[in-house]
């Protein structure tokens, strides 16, 4: 009984730690952004003329997307996405449904300019359906 109940603390340590880590490295917790999926097809960011994202290399943060329908979606109920083609193997690949969700990301090791674009055929305006996530060292 007591070597259970030392592996049972053992494993809840290491799924805390485990959890705890990537703050204690970030110094916090994640930096909440919020972004709008509109039904006019744009992305948006409030106060932002135009939407841009700037994280700094692997900074870890939380993006609130409030999703509106437009005038077309997948057959899954997907509606907009939030997709970044390059970063897809990394977790930036994001199907929205109506509504709001939340998302914990990384960002990407490397610096540079990543185009985030809609990945679903979602009404007229859907090719231009694009901002940026600008990495910084």
């Amino acid at each position: 009984m007591l070597k259970t109940n030392r592996i049972l603390l053992a494993v809840l340590f290491a799924f805390v730690l485990g959890i705890l880590s990537p703050l204690a490295i970030a110094g916090g917790p994640p930096r909440l952004i919020t972004v709008i999926a509109d039904k006019d097809n744009r992305y948006k960011i409030p106060g932002q003329k135009l939407p841009v994202i700037t994280l700094k290399a692997n900074e870890v943060v939380h993006l609130r997307i409030t999703a509106n329908k437009s005038t077309e979606w997948d057959k899954d109920g997907t509606i907009h996405t939030f997709t970044i083609n390059a970063l897809k193997d990394q977790g930036w690949d994001l199907r929205l449904k109506e509504g709001t969700q939340d998302f914990t990301l990384v960002a990407p090791a490397e610096p540079g300019s990543y185009v985030v674009e809609c990945t679903v055929k979602c009404g007229q305006g859907h090719d231009d359906m694009k901002m940026r996530l600008v990495v910084i060292p």
